[in-house]
């Protein structure tokens, strides 16, 4: 098998049938992806034709693995930063859009930082994103950036839109990242942003670098989730916490 070379930047994205919308996000990241870039697609075994959509585009720069059964897609998500070859990684969802300078911006900020987090917006129109707590504007700031403890307690409060669809990482922290916790069932996002405060190299982008389109399959839940099931979650949250700060410790320490 040939060895494939480093590339600048890898986009790493997660399908599962999304054949609706995977085209027109694909489209919006190839117009701003250099030639030496790639896009990393790996799909979770999806039953409609997302594979079929991807593959006709027809670009080199796209790179297709097809799970033969389902893992859910905080595994595929795995799988697709293993997979990258970039000197910089650029998470991405496979229905939202992204805005024009995203990869610019992103990519500008790891300069500074091992990982970085911007903020999105609603598609078509850019509204604000809704807080979860009734406001109308949910939004990281630039100043918060190394407010590590606090960002990471903020986490756990589910106060912090820390959301995969607007982060990137270098392949420093994808060492420290990787391999996700054993017990990490979702948040794949939430864990990158510990990983990122734990590591004291996290960065919050104010600009708006990616448009969230909500429908009917969004991966992230839309209803309320029960008392059990928020515990459970708190929990899961609690063990990301110990095990981030552990692994940035040890890599301190073998500096």
């Amino acid at each position: 098998m040939t060895e494939r070379m480093p590339v600048s930047v890898s986009v790493c994205m997660a399908t599962y049938n999304g054949a609706r919308f995977v085209e027109e996000q694909l489209e919006s990241i190839l117009e701003q992806l250099p030639a030496d870039g790639e896009v990393v697609v790996v799909d979770d075994a999806s039953t409609d034709d997302t594979v079929a959509v991807v593959s006709a585009i027809g670009d080199p720069r796209i790179h297709v693995t097809v799970h033969e059964a389902n893992s859910g897609y905080v595994a595929t998500f795995e799988d697709a930063l293993r997979l990258a070859r970039g000197a910089a990684l650029v998470l991405s969802d496979q229905d939202d859009v992204w805005a024009p300078g995203r990869l610019d911006a992103l990519v500008g900020a790891l300069q500074n930082a091992d990982v970085v987090a911007s903020n999105l917006a609603l598609y078509p129109d850019g509204a604000p994103l809704p807080t979860p707590f009734g406001g109308s504007d949910w939004h990281l700031s630039a100043s918060t950036s190394t407010h590590r403890l606090r960002n990471s307690l903020g986490v756990l409060a589910g106060a912090m839109p820390y959301f995969g669809c607007a982060m990137a990482m270098t392949p420093s922290a994808r060492s420290r990242i990787l391999p996700f916790p054993a017990f990490l069932t979702e948040s794949h996002d939430l864990w990158i942003a510990l990983s990122g405060n734990a590591g004291r190299s996290m960065a919050h982008l104010e600009q708006v670098t990616v448009l969230r389109r909500l429908h009917d399959a969004n991966t992230s839940p839309s209803r309320p989730r029960g008392p059990v099931e928020v515990l459970k979650a708190r929990w899961m949250l609690v063990r990301a916490i110990l095990v981030a700060y552990r692994r940035a410790r040890r890599e301190r320490s073998t500096r």
